[in-house]
């Protein structure tokens, strides 16, 4: 009997081929919840074999915490998959994304994980449920006029480069998990404050506002619903967007603009530019922003260094070093022992 595949067998030209081919449009969603799952493994096979056949593409994590979601799905197929939502994750919110001008997935990816957002704590650190307040869009821009009022940016430091709310403080980290000692540092002798986090989705806001509650924080609040559905709430509402510039998303598309606000700077010349692409060397793919003019001259490389080396008749990858990503950032690398860059590809 052959064993049943459950993941992508297809490289990537190839699915982007179909992709192009799809004669009917598709709506990018997000969605986490907070539950316990018995058995991940079993429900991340069943998911497959139900979203796979509806043509759903997307990156899905489980672990017996709960799920983490960002998918693409074909609107022909939308009330399907959600009676299919509703029968595993009832009642879960959804984010919708704000637009669609390339497809945001190639693939249905679902992995089990130990958790769906590593903060690098032991387990059992801090009550997760005990979550802060949630803010809806106008109560959160009423609450950033107060006074003493702290605004903080719960992403990574390539999210907050291309877009932020005004005011906010952006802790210049990497991971999330980098992210919390941070954060509880740099709010000591705030803990009287009101503190206003925010991020993508609302995810790392959920498990941040418990661990600030867990150290003393006394008023902590929350963007409900994440960037993604405040920007969603200042449209239908008709607000002032007091997020400027672009928010980026995990997936093929980088970003979706939100206002007109260019507030990053290419990597390279340093001219005003928000577009971010990763490296075309195949053996860099540093996540950078570039202008137009510098992706054109470097052929879509992050530098002159990896346009002269992915033009090479022959590379040799074992020269190749691990980058410190904060160096990678200033377009320097720092070069290992031989013996270290082998054991590393």
């Amino acid at each position: 009997m052959t064993q049943e595949l459950l993941h992508n067998k297809f490289d990537r030209p190839t699915l982007e081929a179909k992709i192009a081919k799809e004669s009917f449009e598709r709506k990018t969603i997000s969605f986490y919840r907070y539950f316990l799952i018995a058995d991940p493994s079993q429900l991340r096979d069943t998911l497959y074999r139900e979203w796979e056949s509806l043509g759903c593409l997307g990156r899905i994590y489980l672990a017996e915490e709960g799920v983490n979601a960002q998918m693409s799905i074909p609107l022909p197929n939308w009330q399907q998959f959600e009676k299919s939502l509703e029968k595993y994750f009832p009642n879960v919110p959804l984010k919708i994304a704000l637009a669609d001008e390339q497809a945001s997935f190639v693939k249905l990816c679902i992995k089990v994980k130990k958790r769906i957002l590593a903060d690098g704590l032991d387990d059992g650190a801090y009550d997760v449920t005990n979550v802060g307040k949630h803010l809806s869009a106008r109560d959160f821009n009423e609450a950033m006029e107060q006074d003493d009022t702290v605004i903080v940016d719960m992403r990574n430091a390539y999210e907050s480069e291309v877009g932020y709310f005004k005011g906010a403080v952006k802790p210049d980290v990497l991971s999330f998990s980098e992210q919390l000692p941070v954060v509880t540092e740099m709010l000591q002798g705030k803990e009287d404050q009101k503190i206003l986090l925010y991020c993508t989705g609302g995810i790392r806001c959920e498990k941040t506002s418990a661990w600030l509650k867990h150290k003393g924080f006394k008023d902590v609040n929350q963007l409900h619903g994440g960037i993604i559905d405040y920007v969603r709430q200042v449209k239908e509402d008709e607000l002032e967007s007091k997020f400027i510039g672009k928010n980026f998303v995990f997936d093929d598309r980088l970003g979706e603009r939100v206002t007109d606000d260019v507030v990053a700077h290419c990597h390279i010349c340093g001219t005003k530019a928000d577009t971010q692409r990763n490296c075309k060397w195949k053996y860099c793919h540093t996540l950078h922003v570039s202008c137009d003019t510098c992706f054109e001259k470097y052929d879509g490389c992050c530098s002159e260094e990896c346009l002269t080396a992915m033009n090479e008749p022959i590379v040799d990858p074992k020269w190749l070093v691990k980058k410190d990503p904060l160096a990678a950032k200033r377009n320097t690398r720092r070069v290992a022992p031989k013996a270290e860059t082998e054991s590393s590809l």
